[in-house]
């Protein structure tokens, strides 16, 4: 299975002052598949160390930081010595006591050595015990499958091909095969067991059951990770994302959880389910200027999930709805049309991503992205719905912008609006 990130590897590995890398990313996304991946791919040897099944090196940071002591052991435990020609792996390093204090040391003591650690709970880890090492390490975040890594993994690669060449008019044609693999992905999302089983069985209850099977894994999480009165707010938070989703004004609303909720109940779940990368705000900017960060509204968020395809399977959400009609852009458009824009939207780190709302009025832009010194508008339609009044009425206050539209119409250019097919969000932005 082909992953775009692994390029986001070959630039840290090629990074001068190269630090140890933390890759994060929630429960099953592939953090350990690319690792492994990118090691044998790029480095002469490697070692794999999982902290969570290892419970001979598991104890290796709490006696000291002396790298010449915790060197010797690895080789000793593995039969590989490290060094600059060997990867070093460090997976679920959460679970090793001192496990990412020990980062610090490893780039102070031995720079030459390359080592990646992740964790599928790092984010929970970061702040507990540990000291944390600032500025002795480097970050990627992993999510999961985008739609154009999709396509490719079904054996559609000449239509990324296209897209990302922005052929437009050649492309219209096809139109009706590229809207066919976007219903599918927003029935298989983009978790790799999932995608792979569709791409290999064209099953869709056995991807509902790998779903099903990843989304009780992450309940199992709450109760075995979080703090035990935090576990009915974080159940409460995670069950609720497909309804708050789903209402008309999407803006996450406390009292939907249950009457008379307030944010400081369910801050510390919300944080968590955060960290724990299972969850994402999308805040309020109350003007569209740069930076967007000095207009955040704190009170007034979006929030997403991490995966489209397990939002339909939290919703309990048909194959035949999504897959084999039109169902999917007219009775759920609200929920899943919007996460699968942000999750697109997401995998650039240079994507610095909002919603904007009139205060008084209905008026809503659904993404207010800043990209480097510019501000662009998104209006997301789940049809082939043109009208754009609040884009327009947006667009036409702030005449320096420019607004996007994504539909599922073809693509087409206006003096104030471009309209994108939601099938090109990847090459978009």
């Amino acid at each position: 299975m082909k992953r775009y990130f692994i390029k986001e590897l070959y630039q840290w590995k090629a990074q001068k002052n190269r630090k140890p890398l933390i890759l994060q990313g929630a429960r099953q996304v592939g953090k350990t598949w690319l690792m492994l991946e990118f090691a044998k791919e790029a480095f002469k040897n490697h070692i794999y160390i999982n902290f969570e099944s290892n419970s001979q090196l598991k104890n290796l940071f709490v006696k000291d930081f002396d790298m010449q002591r915790i060197i010797f052991e690895i080789f000793l435990a593995t039969g590989t010595r490290p060094d600059e020609n060997t990867l070093l792996l460090l997976d679920e390093i959460q679970e090793a006591p001192r496990g990412v204090t020990a980062l610090k040391y490893f780039h102070e003591q031995v720079p030459q050595q390359p080592v990646i650690a992740a964790g599928s709970l790092l984010g929970i880890a970061m702040h507990q015990n540990d000291s944390f090492p600032v500025g002795k390490v480097d970050f990627l975040t992993l999510y999961p499958l985008s739609f154009f890594e999709f396509i490719e993994a079904v054996g559609k690669s000449q239509f990324v091909e296209a897209l990302s060449n922005k052929q437009w008019s050649a492309m219209e044609p096809f139109a009706s095969q590229l809207e066919d693999l976007l219903r599918q992905y927003y029935y298989v999302g983009g978790m790799p067991e999932a995608v792979k089983c569709f791409a290999d069985e064209r099953d869709t209850q056995a991807v509902r059951n790998i779903q099903l099977n990843i989304l009780d894994a992450y309940d199992r999480d709450f109760s075995k990770h979080a703090p035990l009165n935090e576990v009915p707010r974080l159940r409460m938070i995670w069950q609720s994302v497909n309804g708050q989703l789903s209402k008309e004004n999407k803006k996450f609303i406390y009292g939907f959880l249950k009457e008379g909720a307030r944010a400081k109940d369910f801050e510390l779940a919300l944080e968590w389910l955060h960290d724990a990368g299972l969850v994402y705000k999308v805040h309020r900017a109350k003007k569209g200027l740069i930076p967007l960060s000095a207009y955040q509204d704190f009170s007034a968020f979006k929030l997403f999930m991490l995966d489209v395809g397990l939002l339909g399977a939290m919703g309990n959400v048909p194959p035949q709805s999504i897959i084999n009609g039109n169902a999917i852009f007219t009775d759920y458009k609200g929920a899943m049309t919007e996460q699968y824009v942000f999750q697109q939207l997401r995998l650039s780190r240079n994507n610095v991503i909002y919603y904007w709302s009139a205060e008084n009025s209905r008026g809503e832009i659904d993404f207010l992205l800043q990209r480097d010194d510019k501000i662009l508008p998104i209006e997301v339609k789940a049809e082939e719905n043109l009208q754009s009044k609040s884009l327009r009425a947006f667009v036409e206050k702030n005449p320096e912008l420019h607004g996007i539209r994504l539909s599922m119409s073809y693509y087409r250019e206006q003096s104030w609006m471009t309209n994108y097919p939601l099938y090109a969000v990847n090459v978009v932005f």
